[in-house]
């Protein structure tokens, strides 16, 4: 005796080619899973609309970014901000404007005037002039190119753009604690690069290094 699903209880007995036939499921349970499938298809719907206006506002970007950031350990830059960390102000090796540079000009040549007249030069430039004479005993007649320029670690960006006023200067660095930059002028030196090449060279001297390509979407 066999009892199939759907016969309420009743029991039949399958014989030849005759067997009973099953009734359809009750209305009530229809008419739940029609509800669900309408749920589950406004889910979708609404899923797919949110998506779509991530992609055209924006958003998804920000979040993408957000999300590279925070795998990186690197906060993001507020609205209005810069992108540059406040540190980065501060930095010796950032070049700074001619009128935050104060440069000594020193003659280490057996021609007379030569720091004089350079250091007129590099005031129209706008740099500030502090000393103004022969070179010490140690540098005197012992520059054999252009110019040697001498700066400290907090003067590293001014000495680069110091030397950059010049072709074949050579930048050294001493031990002194302030931002000031020597300009001792040697055998070789004729005259300063005019503004144009300076600021070439300049570009040149700071030119950064080119990133290697990124393999993530971050």
């Amino acid at each position: 005796m066999l009892t199939p699903q759907g016969l309420k209880g009743k029991q039949y007995r399958v014989t030849g080619n005759t067997y009973p036939r099953l009734g359809r499921p009750p209305k009530k349970s229809r008419k739940v899973i029609g509800a669900l499938a309408g749920l589950l298809a406004l889910a979708l719907i609404t899923l797919g609309g949110l998506q779509l206006y991530g992609i055209f506002s924006g958003r998804n970007k920000d979040a993408s970014a957000q999300a590279c950031a925070t795998a990186s350990g690197k906060p993001l830059a507020a609205p209005g901000d810069s992108g540059a960390p406040a540190a980065a102000q501060d930095d010796p090796h950032a070049v700074p404007q001619p009128a935050a540079v104060t440069v000594n000009v020193y003659n280490a040549t057996s021609k007379a005037g030569l720091a004089g007249r350079t250091a007129e030069e590099l005031k129209k430039r706008g740099f500030v002039i502090g000393k103004v004479g022969n070179a010490p005993a140690e540098l005197d007649k012992k520059v054999p190119g252009t110019a040697q320029v001498i700066a400290g670690p907090a003067g590293a960006g001014a000495g680069t753009l110091v030397g950059s006023q010049i072709a074949g200067a050579a930048v050294t660095a001493d031990a002194r604690t302030d931002g000031s930059v020597d300009f001792v002028i040697g055998d070789s030196y004729n005259a300063l690069l005019d503004e144009t090449q300076a600021a070439a060279a300049l570009a040149l001297a700071t030119k950064p290094t080119p990133a290697p390509t990124a393999t993530s979407s971050c």
